[in-house]
């Protein structure tokens, strides 16, 4: 491994010094009518339960096939997914999650709403065992640590998460009987 030369930063150092988005390229597109009408629909109970099924196996062969520019949610409704990787708690073994990205200042955070379920998601668990993780978008990925979002950070990534996707606000309304797990990744 070539050492930097003085006065020259190294690829670690920037991506350290610059927040996750910056370091991942993250960004935000206003969705399309099409993508609103998608995420109107998504956000149904109906919806929610038929995605929850299928997006995220069609959404890997869309990533896949697309050399990781391109999420099917992303395509089809507009959101910024990013992919999440995790340690399974109980298999040691790495795993992928799809999740739309929050911004909150310079990093990203992500919430466990499940679409909407009763159940938390897996990559919470996850996280909450072992909070190290990958981080990717596009062609980019980063090495990252997830901390559990303050009670102010919360709210304030729950709003923004809504202004992203107003799915949120309902899958809210539907899960009882679980606090909404949300995370604040950080490079």
């Amino acid at each position: 491994m070539n050492e930097p030369v003085a006065g020259e930063a190294s690829s670690v150092t920037l991506a350290a010094s610059m927040g996750l988005m910056q370091a991942i390229g993250y960004e935000r597109r206003p969705a399309s009518a099409f993508q609103r009408g998608v995420q109107r629909v998504a956000s149904t109970r109906a919806g929610a339960w038929c995605f929850s099924k299928t997006i995220t196996p069609v959404d890997r062969i869309v990533h896949r096939a697309s050399r990781g520019r391109f999420t099917l949610p992303e395509l089809l409704a507009g959101l910024p997914v990013i992919m999440v990787t995790t340690t399974g708690r109980r298999s040691g073994l790495p795993r992928v999650s799809p999740l739309v990205g929050v911004p909150i200042g310079d990093d990203l955070a992500i919430v466990g709403t499940n679409f909407g379920q009763r159940s938390t998601p897996a990559w919470v668990h996850n996280l909450e065992a072992e909070p190290q993780a990958r981080v990717g978008y596009r062609d980019a990925e980063v090495d990252a640590r997830a901390r559990p979002a303050s009670a102010e950070e919360r709210t304030e990534i729950l709003r923004t998460a809504a202004s992203i996707y107003p799915g949120y606000d309902k899958y809210q309304e539907r899960i009882t009987g679980r606090t909404i797990a949300v995370f604040i990744l950080e490079d």
